[in-house]
C-alpha cells in the first residue's frame, strides 16, 4: 500500500496539472461573475433582475455535462480538457466587447457552459484520485481549492484593475491569465496510457443502470441538488446583497475575498477531515454550513462582523462541497465511471444553480429584495445537509452491481 508521501511523490505532477487547469477553468466564473456584476449593471443601465438571470444557463449542464464527464471516462482527461483550455480565454475577449443588449451576455455564458464544462472537476479531478488512495481527501481538497485561491488573490487585485483601466481591460487580463494557465496545465497533465486506449468501449446501459440503482447516488445527488440551490448567490450576487446591507463597494470586495478564502478552508478542511472521518458526518456538515449563512443575511443586520461570518459559512460549504463530491464518488464508485458519476452529481447541481437563480430573479423582480430567497434557501440547505447523514449505512461497502462496473 502507497504511504501518503509515497503518493504526493509520485502523483504531484497529476495533482499540479489539475490545479492549474481548475484555477484557469470554468470554476473561476463563481468570482469573475461576483466582481464584474456591478460594473456591468451600472455601465448598461441592467436591473439585477436581468442579471441575475444569467446564472440560470448553467441549468444547461443538466443536458451536457453528464456527456462530458463520459467523454473523460472514455477518452482520457487531457484530450476532453482541451477543448476548454482553448475556448475559455476566448469567452474573456468576447465578453470585453458587450454593448448592452443582455442577451448578448446571455450567449456567451452559454458558449462557455458549453466548451469549458471540461475544464471543471468532473473531468480534472479524475486524474487525482486515480493517482491518490490514503490521502485522497487532501489531494482533492488542494486541486479543488485552486479556483479559490485564485479568486482569493484576484478579487482586489482585479477590482482595483477595473477601477483603473475599466472593465474591457479586466476581462483582457483575464484572458492573457487563463491562457498562460492553460499551456501550463497541458505540459503537465499525463497522457493516456496504451491499456487504456486499447480497451473495448463501455456500455453506457450497464454502467448508467447500475448508478441509478445505486441508493448512495440517490442520497447524495439529492442532497446535492438541494445544498446548491442558494449557489446563486454565491457565484454572481455576494457584492449586490452586501450592498443591500449598506456595505460600500470596497468593502464588499473584501467580502468576497472573505468568501474566497473561506472556500480554500473549506476545501482543505474537509480534505483533511474526509481522510479521518466518517464521510456522511464531514459531508453533512460541510454542505449544510450555507442555512446559517442565509439566515444572517436575510435578518437584514447591518453588523459587519455577522455579515463577515454569514460570507464565510457559505465559503465554507461553497468549497467543501467539491471536495465532498469528488471524494464520495471515488469511495463509493469504480474510478472506470468515476468522471460519468461526477457529470451526473453536477447536473445536479447545475440543475439548483439554474433553477435557483431563476427563482432568484422572479423573487427580485416582486419585491427588490432577497430576504424571502434567503429564508427559503437557508430551509431547503438545512434539509439536504441532514439527508447526507443516510449515507452512514453505505458507508462500509459498495452495491454489488457497482462492483459489476468496475
Amino acid at each position: 500500500m502507497n504511504t501518503s508521501s509515497s503518493e504526493f511523490r509520485s502523483g504531484w505532477t497529476a495533482l499540479l496539472a489539475a490545479t492549474a487547469g481548475m484555477s484557469a477553468g470554468l470554476g473561476l466564473n463563481a468570482y469573475v461573475n461576483n466582481i464584474f456584476g456591478p460594473y456591468l449593471i451600472e455601465a448598461f443601465d441592467w436591473t439585477k433582475s436581468e442579471f441575475a438571470l444569467n446564472g440560470a444557463i448553467s441549468i444547461i449542464t443538466v443536458f451536457w455535462i453528464p456527456l462530458v464527464g463520459r467523454m473523460a471516462d472514455l477518452f482520457g482527461v487531457r484530450n476532453v480538457a482541451l477543448f476548454g483550455i482553448i475556448a475559455y480565454p476566448c469567452s474573456f475577449i468576447l465578453l470585453s466587447m458587450l454593448t448592452g443588449d443582455v442577451r448578448l451576455l446571455y450567449a456567451i455564458h452559454f458558449m462557455q457552459v458549453i466548451f469549458c464544462a471540461s475544464t471543471t472537476a468532473t473531468v480534472y479531478c479524475r486524474v487525482v484520485a486515480e493517482r491518490f488512495q490514503k490521502q485522497r481527501g487532501l489531494a482533492l481538497a488542494i486541486c479543488a481549492a485552486g479556483p479559490a485561491i485564485t479568486g482569493a488573490v484576484a478579487s482586489p487585485v482585479l477590482t482595483a484593475w477595473v477601477d483603473s483601466y475599466g472593465w474591457r481591460s479586466g476581462f483582457h487580463a483575464l484572458a492573457v491569465f487563463s491562457s498562460v494557465l492553460g499551456v501550463v496545465t497541458l505540459m503537465l497533465l499525463p497522457k493516456r496510457s496504451a491499456q487504456k486506449r486499447n480497451t473495448a468501449p463501455r456500455s453506457a446501459r450497464k454502467d448508467y443502470g447500475a448508478i441509478f440503482r445505486s441508493p448512495a447516488f440517490r442520497i447524495i445527488a439529492v442532497s446535492s441538488f438541494l445544498c446548491s440551490l442558494t449557489h446563486a448567490l454565491a457565484t454572481s450576487q455576494l457584492k449586490i446583497v452586501l450592498a443591500d446591507h449598506n456595505v460600500t463597494d470596497v468593502v464588499a470586495g473584501y467580502m468576497v475575498s472573505v468568501f474566497a478564502v473561506g472556500v480554500i478552508l473549506g476545501r482543505l478542511i474537509a480534505g483533511v477531515a474526509l481522510d479521518k472521518w466518517k464521510t456522511h458526518i464531514v459531508a453533512s456538515i460541510g454542505m449544510g454550513l450555507p442555512s446559517l449563512g442565509c439566515f444572517i443575511l436575510a435578518s437584514g443586520t447591518h453588523d459587519i462582523v455577522l455579515l463577515a461570518l454569514a460570507i464565510t459559512l457559505i465559503g465554507l460549504s461553497f468549497g467543501a462541497e467539491a471536495d465532498i463530491l469528488a471524494y464520495v464518488t471515488a469511495e463509493y464508485f469504480p474510478m472506470s465511471i468515476y468522471s460519468s458519476v461526477m457529470g451526473l452529481l453536477t447536473t445536479a447541481v447545475g440543475l439548483a444553480i439554474g433553477l435557483g437563480s431563476g427563482l432568484l430573479s422572479y423573487m427580485l423582480a416582486k419585491t427588490d429584495s432577497f430576504t424571502a430567497f434567503l429564508l427559503l434557501g437557508g430551509t431547503l440547505v438545512l434539509f439536504g445537509g441532514a439527508n447526507l447523514l443516510r449515507l452512514g449505512s453505505h458507508q462500509d461497502s459498495k452495491d454489488a452491481s457497482l462492483k459489476a462496473t468496475a
